[in-house]
């Protein structure tokens, strides 16, 4: 059982077999099979350690930030939340992972929804959503681990749907798929984006800056530079002492520098694994849906659409940013019950990827109107399941995703009817 979770929780692996089989099946010779299939491991692991470097760093950023603006409330982590949630659930939460990957296929097999969902760090946390909430009511494990499985499996297969008219668009393809259970949130930037379809010509991308703001057109420089004024605000603001902590052996003003570059490194790191891993992965899974899916397509996670509007992103990072933060001075003037801090990690993948959806439809102004709207709910739903998970022992930490929440809403209120 623990090989098999662990392997299930491991994407690289899990995309290098499936890399292996499609070429198996497509009769390459040994070595273009064992090169694809390393590539595969090899460029999706590149990928992660880019998302983990870009992650620490914002992390830092947060901790920064709250302390130097006072802001006291809980961080929306799924990473913290699913920490607490294994520890008392691991037998639930780990069958539930287990049996929504099988569900997963088998909704693709027999339905339309042709979609793999290969971010197993994300069906990881939805399969902690679903136990808790499902376990909250008293349903016996074996009861939760199926009903739990199966509403895994749908959504990892359907949810990806909403959001392929706009990859189509995006990606210029019908061969890849989004997978990051923000995916309700996505499609609604890019319905919002379409409120502005008459100014679509006027990507992000062809923002014309001033000469003296030409650095913008090269992307790395664009989010060194504004991710170099984040830090330094937000390092300023928290003081010399707190900076000094984190930092470590770093002077305190060399910190902020060290950890903006540090992001743009990893950006760069990313996007290069995200070339390498996506090229190998799509030829291979071609032959796998021919043979035992047809017409099928993995659902990756979101940085695989950050080269098709690098700028979008940054642009819907700091619009769902701002959002979360509007977010909170209305929980605080309106004394709401918790107060929702935004994570800086998940504005800026969750963000930027609306930011992409709504400029693909609605140009710049999409982007900005599509990324603050996701930004809003990402803030607003997770104080609604809160005290559902506070009842069984989650203190201090909750899931902000929007599909977690508004498919996670609608079962508390359908168990609440039999209940």
């Amino acid at each position: 059982m623990d090989f098999i979770i662990s392997f299930l929780s491991t994407p690289a692996i899990l995309l290098g077999i499936v890399a292996f089989v499609g070429l198996v099946a497509q009769k390459k010779t040994g070595t273009e099979i064992l090169t694809g299939t390393f590539k595969t491991i090899i460029g999706f692991m590149v990928f992660s350690a880019g998302g983990a470097l870009m992650t620490g760093a914002l992390q830092n950023f947060n901790k920064l930030f709250q302390t130097g603006f006072n802001i006291v409330g809980v961080v929306a982590s799924p990473e913290a939340a699913t920490a607490m949630a294994q520890e008392q659930y691991a037998l639930v939460t780990s069958c539930t992972l287990i049996l929504g990957f099988i569900m997963n296929l088998i909704f693709a097999r027999i339905t339309p929804m042709k979609n793999i969902f290969f971010t197993t760090g994300h069906s990881l946390f939805f399969a902690c959503v679903l136990s808790l909430i499902i376990k909250s009511h008293g349903i016996s494990d074996v009861a939760a681990i199926i009903l739990g499985g199966t509403i895994l499996g749908f959504c990892s297969a359907a949810l990806p749907q909403l959001c392929q008219p706009f990859m189509r668009k995006i990606t210029g393809s019908d061969d890849v798929a989004i997978g990051h259970f923000n995916m309700i949130g996505y499609s609604l930037s890019g319905y919002i984006g379409k409120i502005f379809s008459k100014h679509e010509d006027k990507s992000t991308e062809h923002i014309n800056f001033p000469k003296w703001l030409s650095f913008f057109r090269d992307f790395l420089m664009g989010v060194a530079v504004i991710m170099l004024i984040l830090f330094y605000v937000s390092a300023l603001k928290a003081g010399r002492e707190v900076t000094q902590e984190l930092s470590g052996t770093t002077h305190w003003l060399v910190f902020p520098m060290i950890q903006a570059f540090t992001f743009t490194a990893g950006m760069s790191i990313l996007m290069t694994g995200v070339r390498m891993f996506l090229a190998e992965i799509t030829a291979a899974f071609v032959s796998i849906s021919e043979k035992f899916i047809p017409n099928s397509r993995p659902a990756l996670d979101v940085p695989t659409v950050f080269p098709y509007a690098p700028t979008a992103v940054i642009v819907g990072f700091l619009s769902a940013y701002a959002a979360g933060l509007v977010g909170v001075a209305i929980m605080v003037i309106f004394k709401f019950p918790i107060v929702i801090i935004p994570a800086a990690h998940i504005c800026f993948f969750s963000g930027g990827t609306a930011g992409v959806f709504g400029n693909s439809t609605g140009g710049w102004r999409g982007a900005v109107a599509g990324s603050f709207i996701v930004g809003l709910l990402l803030a607003f739903l997770p104080t609604i399941l809160y005290p559902v998970y506070g009842s069984m022992g989650l203190e201090g930490s909750t899931f902000p995703n929007i599909d977690y929440n508004v498919i996670g809403i609608f079962i508390e209120k359908v168990l609440n009817l039999f209940s």
